[in-house]
C-alpha cells in the first residue's frame, strides 16, 4: 500500500495505491494519523483511484479518518472509488456517514 499526501488550503488529500486489506490498513491508519496531526486540515479526502482491491479493512480506515477529523472539527470525503471498493462501501452504508465524491 502506497500513500501520497498533499495539503492545500487546509484540505488534506491522501492518494491511495495498491491493495487495501488488513495489512495495508494497519500502516495506512498510522500514516493517516500522522498526516492529520501535521496538517490539521479542515477536510481530509481519501482518494481511492489507485486502489486495486479492498476488503472491509477499508471501512475501518474511513471510520478512523472520520473519528479523527471529528475530534478536530473537520470532515472526511472519499473520492474516485473503483467499482469493487464501492460495492464494499455500499454494503456497509458508508454514504450515510461520509461524503462520497
Amino acid at each position: 500500500m502506497e500513500v501520497r499526501a498533499k495539503c492545500q488550503a487546509r484540505e488534506l488529500t491522501l492518494y491511495l495505491k495498491g491493495e487495501l486489506d488488513h495489512h495495508g490498513a494497519k500502516g495506512l491508519i498510522g500514516q493517516l494519523e500522522h498526516e492529520i496531526e501535521v496538517a490539521l486540515p479542515t477536510k481530509t479526502v481519501l482518494d481511492f483511484s489507485g486502489i486495486t482491491f479492498m476488503d472491509s479493512s477499508g471501512i475501518a480506515v474511513v471510520m478512523r479518518a472520520k473519528m479523527r477529523m471529528r475530534e478536530i472539527g473537520g470532515s472526511v470525503a472519499i473520492r474516485n472509488i473503483p467499482a469493487q471498493s464501492k460495492k464494499v462501501f455500499d454494503a456497509a452504508g458508508i454514504d450515510r456517514l461520509v461524503t462520497m465524491e
